[in-house]
């Protein structure tokens, strides 16, 4: 009887995996999980983005500064005690502006990458959605869109109506969408054959459920990989924007404000008002590209390490 009830075990149980068989399928966010980590340049990214949001959002309770008041007598003060980072021309310290602006930079390219992914994830399901004289026309406004020089038009809007953290986001984010667009546009079409949709239009599923439930939640991860890539993007704008003098308002001040106001002062010898600042700002970037990077690699199975 013993020998009869494992043999009958044995036939209910299912077999060992042979060689090369894996145990079973794990799951995607797993797979997704261990190749971003398994990307090193990614890990520093992303421990980079996490240490200057700490630094410049938690550092200015730790270490205080005055960044309102000027202070002409401390004007071009060296690196050294009191002063870590020294004092630019208008006397303020130079470690302290560099969080404040760091603020300015990662608020204005969060928020301006939000506004932009909104409008174009929604331009471009609707095209890739609807088809037909809808998608062209909607293309056909990404294209001329798309042949306008940027930088131009967020100058000219900016400087007519004025510039601050809400302002430069919305109007950064307001001329950013069209990559997104394209981008989302394209996913959907892909998706839009897929089994599961087509069961949802035969089971009578609107246009709307199918974009709001089913098209642009399985698109996310491309629109995941956008954010990054946008923000870096719109911490350039605004550098850019800030070294032509068409920044932020005084008090407020950004990265580029900053460098604009300290490129004459390299050539007398202040340093410090320009390498620190400079750094900042590749390093912020370069470390958000390098999570684009791999949540790209992540999201695509066929980039994916195995």
């Amino acid at each position: 009887m013993a020998i009869i009830g494992g043999a009958s075990e044995g036939l209910l149980s299912p077999p060992p995996p042979e060689g090369g068989q894996l145990q079973g399928p794990r799951a995607g966010w797993r797979l997704a999980l261990a190749s971003f980590v398994e990307n090193k340049l990614a890990v520093v990214g992303l421990a980079i983005i996490i240490l200057f949001l700490a630094f410049c959002f938690l550092g200015p309770y730790v270490y205080h500064t005055n960044q309102t008041q000027t202070n002409v007598i401390a004007a071009y003060t060296s690196p050294g005690k009191g002063h870590p980072l020294g004092t630019d021309a208008d006397g303020f310290d130079e470690l302290g502006r560099i969080m404040i602006g760091g603020q300015s930079a990662l608020e204005i390219g969060l928020f301006s990458s939000l506004v932009a992914t909104v409008i174009g994830t929604v331009v471009g399901a609707i095209a890739g959605l609807v088809g037909g004289i809808v998608d062209a026309v909607l293309m056909r406004l990404v294209d001329v869109l798309l042949s306008i020089p940027l930088l131009f038009v967020i100058l000219i809007v900016s400087a007519h109506y004025g510039a601050s953290v809400v302002k430069l986001s919305l109007i950064i984010g307001a001329f950013s969408w069209l990559v997104s667009a394209r981008l989302v546009r394209g996913e959907v079409l892909t998706l839009r054959v897929r089994d599961f949709v087509l069961a949802a239009r035969t089971m009578g599923a609107t246009k709307n459920r199918l974009m709001y439930k089913h098209l642009i939640p399985n698109a996310l991860g491309v629109v995941i990989v956008n954010i990054t890539f946008q923000v870096a993007d719109s911490i350039n704008f605004l550098a850019v924007l800030g070294f032509l003098g068409f920044g932020l308002n005084y008090p407020q001040v950004d990265w580029g404000d900053m460098l604009s106001n300290a490129l004459n002062s390299l050539q007398d010898g202040y340093w410090w008002l320009v390498y620190p600042v400079g750094i900042c700002l590749v390093v912020v970037v370069m470390a958000f590209n390098f999570v684009g990077d791999a949540l790209r690699d992540t999201v695509d199975v066929r980039l994916r390490r195995r």
